[in-house]
């Protein structure tokens, strides 16, 4: 037999499967984030007026924060004030 019978090819490699299982969409990905997040926190939805969010989106991007930082930051310093937390 020449060496050209007995060479296998990379193309009729039977290929490896994903070792992980199939990948996660992005979709998926952002619910699977989400369920972790509800472990240690709960949604607040609310609507507030445009120039009020337009200057607390400002304020987010100057300070490298979240919008959900700063809403948080807002709701325990008011709670401190209130003496509501230590």
């Amino acid at each position: 037999m020449s060496q050209a019978e007995n060479a296998v090819t990379s193309s009729s490699k039977v290929k490896r499967s994903y070792r992980k299982g199939n990948p996660m969409s992005a979709s998926e990905k952002q619910l699977a984030a989400i369920a972790r997040k509800r472990v240690t926190h709960k949604e607040v939805k609310v609507f507030v007026r445009n120039p009020l969010k337009d200057i607390m989106i400002k304020v987010c991007d100057e300070e490298g924060v979240t919008q959900a930082e700063f809403v948080e930051k807002l709701i325990e310093l008011e709670f401190q004030q209130r003496g509501l937390l230590g």
